[in-house]
C-alpha cells in the first residue's frame, strides 16, 4: 500500500482546518480553566460543574452539526448543490430557535440542575453565576454548530479555522480583561465565553448568507425542512445523550470525592478535550468524505477512507501520548496555581496518555458511521455502554475516597468506557452494513 495518497491528501486537507474549529470550544475552556485557575479552587470547581452542565446541552445538540455534515454531504456527492444548502439552512434555524429556549431554561433552572450534582454551597453559587451568564451566548453557539456543519459538508474547513482562530483570540483577550483586569471573575469567565460565540455566529451567518444569494437560493427557513433537520438528529440526539449521562456521573463522582478533586477533574478534563478533538478533526473529515463517496455510489472509497484515517488516528495517538508525559509538569502549573491540585494532576495525565491510542480509534470510527448515517446503530451502542460504565463509577463512588488514587481510579474507569465504546463500534465497522449509499 502507498505510504501518501490522494484519500490522505483529501482527509489531511479538511483534517488540519477541522482541527482549529473543533478545538475552539475546548480551548475556550482551556482558557477559562487556565484563567480561572488562578483566582482559587472554589471557583474552579465551579467552572467544572458549570462546564458539564453547558456541555450536556450543547452535546445534545451536536446532531446540529453532524447530522447537517453528512446530509449536506450525501446530496453535494449526488450532484444536488441546492439542497444541500437547503439543509444547511433550516438547520441553522434549527439551532437559533433551540437556542433560544434552552437558553431561557438554562438560566432559570441552573440552581437546580447545579444542586443535582450536591455541590458545597460556595461552588454551587459560583457554578450558577456561570451558567445564568453564559446561556446568553448559547443561541449563537447552535447556531454556529450547524452552519460549520454546512460548510464541512461542502468539504469546506478553512472558512469555519478562520472563525475560530477569531473566536479563541477574543476570548482570551476578553478573559484578561475581565478576570484579570477588572476582577469580575467566574462572571467575567462567563461574558467573554457568551461575547465571542456571538462574534463567531455573526461571522459564520454572513458568509453562508452571501453564498446562497450567489445561488438564489431564498434566505426563509422551511417549517418542513426545520422538521426533517430535527427528525434526521433524533437517533443523534440519543447516541449523544448516552455519552453525556456517563461522563456527567463521571463528574458527580468527582464531586463527591471532594472540591479538591473535582478542581483536579475539571483541568484533566479540559485537556482530555482538546486532545480528543485534536483526534476527532479526522472524524469530521471522515463525515465529509464518506458522506460524499457514499452519496456518489462509492462504497470502496468510504471504505478506504475509514482505513487511511485509522492510520493516521494511530500516529495522533502515539505522538500526543509522548508530548503530554514529557510536558505534564508545565500543564499542571499552566492550569492552576494551587499545589495540592497540581500533584493530583499529574497522576491523572499519565492516565491521559495510556488512553490516547483507544480514544483515536473511537473518535475515528464514530466519525465513520456519523458520515454514513449509521445513526441508529450508534444509539443503541450507546445504551450498551452506558450499562457498562456506570458499575465501574460505582465502584469508584464506593471504595475510592479524594486524592491521587480517587482521580487515578476515576479515569480509569473512563478507560473502560471508552474500551466498550471501541468494542461496538468496531464490530459494526467490520460487519459493512453501514455502507449504504444514496443522496440521503
Amino acid at each position: 500500500m502507498a505510504l501518501w495518497t490522494r484519500t490522505d491528501r483529501d482527509l489531511l486537507s479538511l483534517a488540519l482546518p477541522t482541527f482549529a474549529t473543533l478545538v475552539s470550544e475546548p480551548l475556550l475552556v482551556m482558557a477559562d480553566t487556565a484563567f480561572i485557575g488562578h483566582v482559587g479552587a472554589v471557583p474552579l470547581a465551579g467552572l467544572g460543574l458549570g462546564g458539564n452542565v453547558l456541555g450536556v446541552i450543547t452535546g445534545l445538540c451536536v446532531f446540529l452539526a453532524y447530522s447537517t455534515t453528512s446530509v449536506v454531504a450525501h446530496r453535494l456527492g449526488a450532484g444536488r448543490d441546492r439542497a444541500a444548502y437547503e439543509a444547511g439552512r433550516d438547520g441553522m434555524a434549527l439551532g437559533g430557535t433551540l437556542g433560544v429556549v434552552l437558553a431561557a431554561l438554562l438560566a432559570w433552572l441552573a440552581p437546580t440542575v447545579v444542586g443535582w450534582y450536591g455541590p458545597a454551597s460556595d461552588v454551587a453559587a459560583a457554578a450558577v453565576t456561570y451558567l445564568r451568564i453564559v446561556a446568553a451566548g448559547l443561541p449563537f453557539q447552535l447556531v454556529v454548530l450547524a452552519s460549520t456543519g454546512l460548510l464541512r459538508g461542502l468539504q469546506d474547513t478553512r472558512t469555519p479555522m478562520a472563525v475560530a482562530i477569531g473566536v479563541n483570540v477574543t476570548n482570551i483577550g476578553l478573559d484578561a480583561l475581565l478576570i484579570n483586569g477588572l476582577g469580575l471573575g467566574i462572571a467575567g469567565s462567563a461574558t467573554a465565553t457568551a461575547a465571542a460565540q456571538g462574534l463567531s455566529c455573526i461571522v459564520l451567518v454572513a458568509v453562508i448568507v452571501r453564498r446562497c444569494r450567489g445561488l438564489g437560493l431564498g434566505l426563509r427557513p422551511s417549517p418542513r425542512g426545520m422538521g426533517a433537520a430535527a427528525s434526521a438528529g433524533g437517533w443523534l440526539v440519543l447516541r449523544t445523550a448516552t455519552l453525556w449521562f456517563s461522563l456527567t456521573a463521571t463528574t458527580v463522582v468527582a464531586t463527591g470525592l471532594g472540591s479538591l478533586t473535582l478542581a483536579a477533574h475539571q483541568v484533566t478534563n479540559s485537556l482530555y478535550s482538546f486532545l480528543t478533538f485534536a483526534l476527532d478533526s479526522l472524524a469530521i473529515a471522515c463525515q465529509a468524505l464518506i458522506g460524499h463517496r457514499l452519496g456518489a455510489g462509492g462504497t470502496a472509497g468510504a471504505r478506504t477512507v475509514m482505513a487511511r484515517a485509522l492510520g493516521w488516528g494511530c500516529v495522533q495517538a502515539a505522538v500526543l501520548g509522548l508530548v503530554l508525559v514529557a510536558v505534564r509538569p508545565w500543564l499542571a502549573r499552566l492550569f492552576t496555581s494551587d499545589a495540592a491540585v497540581q500533584r493530583l494532576v499529574m497522576h491523572s495525565f499519565v492516565v491521559l496518555a495510556a488512553i490516547m491510542p483507544l480514544a483515536a480509534l473511537v473518535f475515528v470510527l464514530d466519525g465513520v458511521l456519523i458520515g454514513a448515517g449509521d445513526t441508529r446503530y450508534l444509539a443503541l451502542a450507546g445504551l450498551f455502554v452506558a450499562a457498562c460504565h456506570l458499575p465501574m463509577l460505582a465502584a469508584v463512588a464506593h471504595w475510592c475516597t479524594g486524592g491521587p488514587a480517587g482521580l487515578v481510579w476515576l479515569w480509569t474507569a473512563y478507560a473502560g468506557f471508552l474500551a466498550a465504546r471501541a468494542l461496538t463500534l468496531t464490530l459494526r465497522a467490520r460487519t459493512g452494513r453501514w455502507l449504504r449509499t444514496g443522496a440521503g
